[in-house]
Order: structure tokens, then C-alpha cells, then sequence
């Protein structure tokens, strides 16, 4: 029965949006997404919040032409050059992953708003519109400043993004005092951790000082010593805030290693990169207080809702960020004259989305992020 739902709901969309009544005005934009296959949710929510941003447009020159991508790179640019050779189009919303960008310089007429968040090895008619490691950074910048955060050091896992987090260091310009790459392996995170803080030197200070006291002729030693011991380790912390590019229990996991080794969340700043509200965060409180990059999360909540009214599900990430690819696209076109080709992203501008402000420049998106404290049972906005 659900797959007739999400059958049934695909063809509405794709009877609507090539209705040819206003053929002569249309400005036909391309959405290339996965319809079928292991990803087909996907697809589908950015189909339902693609048909939200129209009716919000409430614009009939808009015609949105859907083509199923399948999640592979091949599907992708067979489907893609139908439309531009059947079509004319020149612009496309799409594709979900950059896997399914593989190809899609052999179509260079084209210009392609992935979703992905890298921005590393993409083709030239590839965008990325994702809220990527650049975005993220530049708004832990603006944090920096406020907070007068003087020696950060940045915590990387040895994974896939590593060079895409590294890039964006470079290029973001952020001041850090260092940056470590770490095993995500829990059996050496640890170890790893206790290095980088330099744990064992301050557990022995402790131990020292305990032994200094005890041989010396301090008559107040007995309650110097009942006060040491109940320190886990003694001497200062070179750093003042630690920027953790993890996700999920990973990032939890540093955050506890680096907790383990008396770095609390109360002696420098917690910062990890966009976690779209994790509720689990929430119940960690003795991670908290943990700062975060994000969307707007007022924009973000009322999306999910009036998603989950309309279509009685939860919208994935992707389908907030569609919501306001297809407002981006919409507004470039009309301060075009509905022309719709590359020149369109060439030029420098903004445009204020419910995610936040797109900013375009050269072929290039941004994003003007909020910032947010995880603060006891509640997500709270500091700028």
C-alpha cells in the first residue's frame, strides 16, 4: 500500500508540474532525484517539499520536470541529457549525492544544484548547495570573536571528509592553535585524547604535588592534600575551546574521552559542526554546554510541521534544504527576466531562505548559519 501511496503521489507531481496550458511562459527547471531504489524516500521528500515551494511561489511560469536519477551516477546523466536535449534545460535541482555527479561533465550546457555538502572534486556545472564545512566554520569565526576564544584546536576523524575538513580550514581562514586527526576506533580514542590534552603529565603534576606536600612542614598540609585529591589532574590548559568535526555518537564519544581527561565543557568551549538539533545531545548533560553552527531552527520546526500536516511524515534534511533550493532558483530567474542559464550563478548575491542566507557568488553557495547552545532540555540560539 505505501508503494502505491509514493507511486501515486510521484505521478500527481509529474501530471501537475508538465501540464503545457501555459507551454509559451514556462520556465522549465529540472529535478533530478532518485524515484525508485534503495533512496526513493529520499527523492520522494524532496518532491513533496519541492510541490510546498511552489505553492508558495504561486508563480504558473515555474514548470518543474522530475526524472528518476535511480542514486546512480549513470541514470543521472542519461536523464539529465534527456531533458536538455528534449527540453532545453539548462538548470537542474539535483543530484542527491556526489556519487551521482560522476559524469555530469559531459553535459557542460548544464548547470547542476547538488545537494551535497562537499565541495572537493566537484565538476565545474556542479554546485554544491549542501550547508558545507566553509559555511560551518565561518560562523564558529564569528563565535571566536565574541567569546575572544584565543588558542582553538580542532579534533578531525581519519575518515572520508578528513581532506574536505582540512580544505575548509585552509580556506575559511579560521585562527586555530592546532588541529589533531584521530582514530574513530573507541579502543584507541581514548589514548589518543589523553595525548592530545596531555593527561598523563597533569595526572602526574597532581601526584607530585600531593608527594610535596606531604613531606613538607606545612601545617595546613592535611586539608591542601583532601583538596588535592579530589582533583583528577593539576596544571592549566593550553587551549580554550576545541572544535570536535564529528556526528553522533562519534562526536559523543570525543566529547566523553575529552571529559574523562578533566577538559570539561565547563573549563573551555565545547564546538561541533551542524547537528541538526540531535535530541540526544540534549540528554547528555554533562557534555553541556556544547555549541553548534545551524539552519534556522524556528524555520526548520515549522517546516517539519506544516510537511507532517500536509503529508503525514517526517521530512528528511535534504527536503529543507530542496524547500529552498527551488526559492533560490525562483528568485535568480526573475532577476534574470525568467532567463534561465550558468550566468545566472556568476554573478554575487543573496537570498534569505528558511535554512538562512544563500550567499552566491562565482558558482558558489554559502551559508549564513545561526549559532545555538545545547542548554539543559532545550536547543538555545546565541546569535
Amino acid at each position: 500500500m505505501n508503494a502505491l501511496i509514493k507511486l501515486f503521489n510521484i505521478l500527481i507531481f509529474v501530471i501537475i508540474f508538465n501540464n503545457q496550458a501555459f507551454s509559451e511562459d514556462k520556465v522549465k527547471i529540472g529535478l533530478v532525484v532518485p524515484l525508485s531504489g534503495e533512496f526513493e524516500e529520499i527523492g520522494l521528500s524532496i518532491v513533496n517539499s519541492i510541490r510546498l515551494a511552489l505553492n508558495s511561489i504561486d508563480d504558473e511560469k515555474i514548470e518543474i520536470l522530475p526524472r528518476d536519477s535511480k542514486g546512480d551516477p549513470k541514470s543521472t546523466l542519461k536523464v539529465s541529457k534527456q531533458l536538455f536535449e528534449d527540453e532545453n534545460i539548462r538548470v537542474i535541482i539535483g543530484p542527491v549525492f556526489k556519487s551521482s555527479t560522476l559524469y555530469l561533465n559531459g553535459l557542460p550546457e548544464v548547470t547542476f544544484l547538488s545537494f551535497t555538502n562537499t565541495l572537493g572534486n566537484l565538476h565545474s556545472n556542479v554546485i554544491s548547495s549542501g550547508v558545507n564545512a566553509i559555511s560551518q566554520l565561518q560562523t564558529i569565526i564569528k563565535f571566536q570573536e565574541e567569546e575572544q576564544l584565543k588558542n582553538t584546536l580542532v579534533l578531525i576523524p581519519d575518515n572520508k571528509f578528513r581532506n574536505e575538513i582540512e580544505n575548509a580550514l585552509k580556506k575559511s581562514k579560521i585562527k586555530i592553535k592546532d588541529k589533531f586527526i584521530y582514530n574513530t576506533d573507541p579502543t584507541l580514542l581514548t589514548s589518543q585524547i589523553e595525548k592530545i590534552t596531555r593527561y598523563p603529565q597533569r595526572k602526574q603534576n597532581l601526584l607530585d604535588e600531593i608527594r610535596r606536600i606531604e613531606n613538607s612542614d606545612d601545617i595546613n598540609k592535611e586539608s591542601k592534600i583532601e583538596n588535592l585529591e579530589k582533583k583528577d589532574t593539576l596544571g592549566g590548559i593550553n587551549f580554550d575551546s576545541v572544535i570536535i568535526a564529528d556526528f553522533d555518537e562519534n562526536l559523543k564519544s570525543v566529547a566523553t574521552s575529552l571529559l574523562y581527561t578533566d577538559v570539561s565543557s565547563k573549563r573551555i568551549k565545547y564546538i561541533a559542526f551542524n547537528q541538526w538539533f540531535d535530541d540526544t545531545l540534549l540528554k547528555e548533560t554533562s557534555l553541556q554546554p556544547m555549541y553548534f553552527p545551524s539552519v534556522n531552527m524556528v524555520n526548520y520546526e515549522n517546516f517539519k510541521k506544516e510537511y507532517k500536516n500536509i503529508y503525514d511524515r517526517t521530512p528528511n534534511q535534504i527536503a529543507f534544504l530542496s524547500y529552498d533550493l527551488m526559492g533560490l532558483v525562483y528568485y535568480l530567474a526573475r532577476s534574470n527576466n525568467f532567463e534561465l542559464n550558468k550566468n545566472i550563478f556568476l554573478g554575487k548575491s543573496k537570498f534569505k531562505g528558511k535554512i538562512g542566507i544563500f550567499e552566491i557568488n562565482e558558482s558558489k553557495i554559502t551559508h549564513d548559519l545561526n549559532f545555538y547552545v545545547t542548554e539543559s532540555t532545550k536547543f538555545k540560539k546565541i546569535f
